[in-house]
């Protein structure tokens, strides 16, 4: 690659992603940017580096030359400004998709996003909607340290007026950012770090599930293993392994986490009877203790086993590389896990 190219490529000269039978997550997010941008006038996206450098991790490359500044627009280092001007610029008919560059920033943005974009609807009778999307890369990447590094998920997960849903693969990330641009509510899209360069089968053509419908991943008989984001992959590998002790593990993938799909946790948990939710956060006052308190009320005669929860170490991620791979949950972790539940022996 020649310096010109270089400077063309990580200035978002280049052109935004075009379908193919496989996309990496980035590609299929600037995808569907582009197409909501270009199917309806009131979109608009603006963020830190969103525009000229065409985004931290590419998702908005090529869309400042196509749309201009009016529509993808660069702002100033102050997410609760931005953000508060996107709050009111979808009370007033527009549809932002607003870009923070980490989660870790949306500490700033919170008076913006939970006191105005959760209430509004509510607190005006219904005269204002707030079709408001804000994207957040999030999750632990590699060796960015603690405050690079947060899972704020519930932060915002008890907030009544948010959505929160968290794609995984290229195809959902497609699909959801779609469906959330389409939303009258604010949508709080999560995106994790280590996830834009995954690459998938991609489809234009395929029906979208719901917005908040979970998927099943992998069927299985014996366990169900709940998660999203990265550690669907963690439980993918678990599961085969798994499998070759005579377990087979069914491997949800939630898609979303607000609302979260409790028709597709108990059709699976009637199947096998025992449940283990794998998260990335630590586990107090998780996502995880939340779906658990919903089953046991819900389907407690259903269980075979308590349900289990596996999360994070309760510390800040450190930043030497063997310490955060200490303080995350292991597709090893969860096989000990789940040979214990059957009450065998861990080697």
């Amino acid at each position: 690659m020649t310096d010109r190219h270089h400077r063309r490529e990580r200035t978002g000269i280049l052109a935004p992603a075009e379908p193919a039978e496989e996309l990496m997550v980035w590609e299929a997010l600037n995808l569907a940017l582009n197409h909501a941008l270009a199917g309806d006038e009131s979109v608009f996206v603006l963020g830190e580096d969103v525009a000229v450098y065409g985004g931290s991790y590419r998702v908005t490359q090529g869309l400042y030359a196509r749309y201009g500044e009016w529509r993808v627009r660069d702002t100033p280092i102050s997410e609760n400004s931005f953000t508060g001007l996107a709050v009111g610029a979808a009370m007033a008919g527009g549809r932002p998709v607003v870009e923070i560059m980490t989660i870790n920033f949306a500490l700033l943005a919170l008076d913006s996003i939970v006191n105005v974009a959760a209430n509004m609807r509510y607190m005006s009778g219904g005269q204002f909607q707030v079709p408001l999307v804000i994207r957040m890369p999030g999750g632990v990447a590699h060796q960015l340290a603690a405050q690079h590094s947060q899972r704020l998920e519930t932060t915002m997960l008890n907030t009544p007026g948010l959505r929160i849903v968290a794609p995984g693969t290229p195809q959902d990330s497609y699909w959801q950012l779609r469906q959330a641009v389409h939303e009258d509510d604010p949508v709080i899209f999560l995106e994790h770090e280590r996830l834009y360069g995954v690459r998938g089968p991609f489809s234009l053509e395929a029906p979208a599930p719901p917005l908040h419908a979970a998927a099943v991943r992998r069927e299985g008989s014996d366990l169900t293993l709940v998660a999203w984001h990265r550690m669907v992959s963690v439980c993918l590998e678990a599961a085969e392994a798994l499998a070759a002790d005579g377990i087979e593990a069914e491997v949800i993938d939630l898609r979303s986490l607000k609302p979260f799909d409790l028709p597709a946790l108990q059709q699976s948990l009637g199947k096998t009877h025992r449940m283990m939710i794998v998260e990335e956060d630590p586990r107090f006052a998780g996502i995880g203790a939340a779906i658990a308190a919903e089953l046991y009320e819900r389907s407690f005669f259903e269980l075979d086993a308590p349900i289990v929860r596996l999360g994070a170490a309760d510390v800040p991620i450190p930043y030497n590389r063997d310490l955060e791979d200490a303080a995350l949950p292991r597709a090893d972790d969860v096989v000990n896990r789940s040979r214990q539940v059957f009450g065998r022996e861990v080697g």
